[in-house]
């Protein structure tokens, strides 16, 4: 990994370089993930002119982190507690007389910003922008490796679920029981807080888990992901509880289901980001459900659950292979409940047979 690390930071400064900037800070914690390795929390990267250095607040200590750090990339500890390591950082970048340090505006803030500036006023500050989230778009097949591991303990999980009692069980409950699962079964975590929605609750993007309770009847829409050395995943499915499923359930349930599958077969290399969620799009607002549909149809998916490409009716770019995306339309009929339906898939070219599934839960209107 260490040689993958260091290709990665080698893209990163060519990029700075091109941009005629001497020198970088990464301080995003994602973005420091993906250059470096684990590191210690609240670390920051420096590409320095002469050496790259993981700065951090103080000496690591033994706690266990997600995934394995870059051995041949050097620690800089700060000698006194209380310090800033982008503040240091850009103290270092100057002693390696570095004339201009490239930073990641969207992400310091205006303190940081200007105590950099201060500590080291020869320093040219430009805007590193989005550079390296541009850089993580694209994943390596170790990183794709690490999402269908957690797309596979995200599926166990749920199966096992499926499997239960669930009628008088609270939302709350079941969530709580799933990030259980998650954990059994080799997550280091839930990738974000699980949904488990019921009733009148059932198809809300992003619904909290509440008391009320499992009742026959009910639609029920589950939304979790498991997040497997750094990597998260999502999957989101809905049943019906108890009972065969009422006419309108079913109906609901096909129009988001073809909904989806339209979006699952745009992706494509080349395809537009505009264009997937209009495929999925399409279908709920020509029966009528235009209003209310969520602002995305999917998002990219990596060391964050919501990162780019972000597939939406405004979204600019286009898809390449090897970029792993959720595709999550959704109904929600107020009062009344709905459907959620998401997967994370890998895109791939037809000639590799097409999008890679990774979330395989089955998606058929169970009762349970």
């Amino acid at each position: 990994m260490s040689e993958v690390y260091a290709t990665r930071r080698t893209r990163l400064r060519e990029r700075c370089n091109a941009g005629g900037s001497a020198a970088a800070l990464v301080s995003r914690p994602a973005n420091v993930r993906y250059l470096a390795g684990a590191a210690p929390s609240g670390a920051v990267l420096l590409l320095g002119k002469r050496e790259d250095l993981l700065v951090c607040a103080g000496p690591p200590d033994d706690r266990p982190t997600e995934g394995r750090p870059d051995e041949t990339l050097r620690l800089h500890s700060l000698p006194t507690p209380g310090g800033d390591p982008a503040v240091a950082a850009a103290d270092l970048a100057t002693a390696q007389g570095a004339d201009s340090l490239a930073v990641e505006e969207h992400h310091l803030t205006v303190a940081r910003h200007r105590a950099i500036g201060s500590v080291a006023p020869i320093l040219r500050l430009a805007d590193l922008g989005n550079a390296v989230e541009q850089l993580r778009v694209v994943k390596d097949e170790e990183e794709i490796s690490c999402l269908r591991i957690g797309a596979e303990i995200a599926d166990q999980a749920l199966g096992e679920l499926l499997e239960s009692i669930l009628v008088g069980r609270t939302e709350r409950h079941l969530a709580l029981e799933l990030e259980r699962r998650l954990v059994d079964h080799g997550a280091d975590g839930p990738a974000f807080p699980t949904s488990v929605a019921t009733g009148a609750n059932a198809g809300r993007r992003g619904h909290r888990p509440t008391d009320r309770r499992v009742e026959e009847g009910d639609f029920l829409s589950v939304c979790l992901g498991a997040t497997y050395r750094g990597y998260r995943c999502e999957i989101g499915r809905t049943f019906v509880i108890g009972t065969s499923p009422a006419d309108w359930q079913i109906e609901l349930y096909d129009l988001v289901f073809a909904a989806q599958r339209a979006g699952r077969e745009m992706l494509a290399p080349g395809a537009a980001y505009r264009d997937v969620d209009r495929a999925a799009r399409q279908v709920l607002d020509s029966a009528g459900y235009g209003e209310g549909l969520p602002a995305l149809i999917g998002h990219g998916v990596g060391l964050e659950i919501d990162e780019d490409p972000q597939l939406g009716p405004t979204a600019m770019g286009k898809l390449d292979a090897c970029v792993p995306v959720t595709v999550e339309p959704g109904v929600h009929l107020p009062g009344r409940g709905g459907v959620r339906i998401d997967d994370t898939l890998v895109v791939r070219p037809e000639a590799d047979g097409g999008p890679e599934l990774l979330t395989i839960t089955t998606k058929e209107l169970l009762a349970l």
